[in-house]
């Protein structure tokens, strides 16, 4: 059965008489993810967080969409390592333009980027982007940041690390490779103090800073953590969907 709330598999005869108050658009990357996870790990986390949260959202009268997520993202740290896909900046840009075309002259005024890789550096973009479509509400949100702060998991990491790993061995566990196979994840750091620090950045290359592209011991994790985590972003992304298509954009400051 489509559901509807899916744009990939609903259809004209119940679109043509919809009124969408907010589209999603899920936003991954194709990378490598340790030794163990798939290539298409962020598309597989942000596509599953999108639908699920879109379903809460739905069944509670918000008239929204997903859209086909970009699989796609920046990558430009990791040109060395094969065939990590990157999309420059730029690229996001011209591809964002048009959809926000379309969905303008459509009269879809709220529009959200669900990212799913921690390269897609969205603010920049956004910002020019409200000027050229000032009436539309356009807005990012980052799933991957409620990792650390969930009390899910007992290691962190960004990258291919435990909490990554106990969501693909929920969504797709046919996926990951058996457990004698998973790298450690361990991160080299800058060795000058800012950048390790974090009030300084520059971009990691990444066949420096990781021997398995993980950055995170994913040892720890587990299906059923993964479960836990996901069920509680999936909460908090389906109420963040109806506060959205409920809100007056024009009165949201008190």
């Amino acid at each position: 059965m489509p559901r509807p709330y899916i744009l990939a598999e609903t259809n004209w005869k119940h679109l043509k008489d919809e009124s969408i108050d907010l589209a999603i658009l899920p936003w991954g990357a194709t990378e490598a993810h340790n030794y163990h996870l798939p290539y298409a790990t962020d598309v597989i986390e942000g596509s599953c967080i999108a639908e699920e949260s879109a379903k809460i959202a739905w069944e509670q009268g918000s008239k929204i969409i997903v859209l086909p997520t970009i699989p796609f993202g920046v990558n430009t740290g990791q040109s060395d390592i094969y065939l990590d896909m990157n999309l420059n900046p730029s690229t996001q840009f011209a591809i964002l333009k048009d959809i926000l075309t379309v969905l303008n002259r459509q009269g879809i005024k709220k529009f959200m980027i669900l990212n799913s890789h921690g390269g897609n550096n969205w603010k920049a973009i956004i910002r020019e982007l409200g000027l050229l479509f000032p009436d539309m509400f356009l807005c990012v949100t980052n799933w991957f940041n409620l990792g650390n702060e969930s009390g899910v998991f007992d290691n962190s990491g960004d990258h291919a690390g435990e909490m990554e790993t106990s969501l693909i061995l929920h969504l797709t566990p046919e996926l990951v490779l058996p457990k004698e196979e998973w790298g450690d994840g361990k991160e080299f750091k800058n060795k000058i103090k800012a950048f390790s620090e974090g009030w300084a950045w520059t971009e990691r290359p990444w066949s420096k800073i990781s021997e398995d592209t993980g950055v995170g011991d994913p040892n720890k994790a587990t299906k059923e953590k993964g479960e836990v985590f996901f069920n509680l972003i999936c909460a908090k992304m389906g109420q963040l969907f109806v506060d959205i298509a409920e809100a007056d954009t024009n009165d949201l400051y008190k």
